[in-house]
């Protein structure tokens, strides 16, 4: 299966819409902050592994008690992903926080602090 192909992008986003599912509803620990959300999901095509970006609102202790619980959780995280979404294998799921959000922020700070600099407020 080709890493682009039709099936593989179909199932990166039913694994990735029943993750949100998943951490939004069902897990009740208190290190995860409620405003984390899955920004992308990448199924590798052997099915094996999968790669779970989560952007998590907040400062970075925040981001990493979230990382730690979601760590923690991933056992029954992964059994209800096989209960869910009918799946040959379950794969192996690796959470990494996504930085994209916060330096989109970041940039559009800078860019209208320059904005304004330039028209002399």
């Amino acid at each position: 299966m080709r890493k682009n192909s039709m099936k593989n992008t179909r199932i990166n986003g039913e694994v990735q819409r029943t993750l949100a599912e998943i951490i939004r509803s069902e897990i009740k620990d208190p290190r995860i902050a409620p405003l984390t959300s899955v920004v992308s999901v990448e199924v590798a095509p052997d099915l094996k592994t999968c790669k779970a970006w989560i952007s998590v609102y907040g400062d970075e202790e925040i981001q990493k008690s979230t990382l730690e619980g979601l760590k923690s959780a991933e056992g029954y995280i992964r059994r209800e992903l096989a209960r869910r979404v009918n799946l040959r294998n379950t794969p192996e799921i690796r959470f990494i926080v996504d930085q994209s959000i916060a330096y989109g922020v970041k940039m559009s700070k800078l860019i209208d602090e320059v904005n304004r600099k330039e028209t002399g407020e």
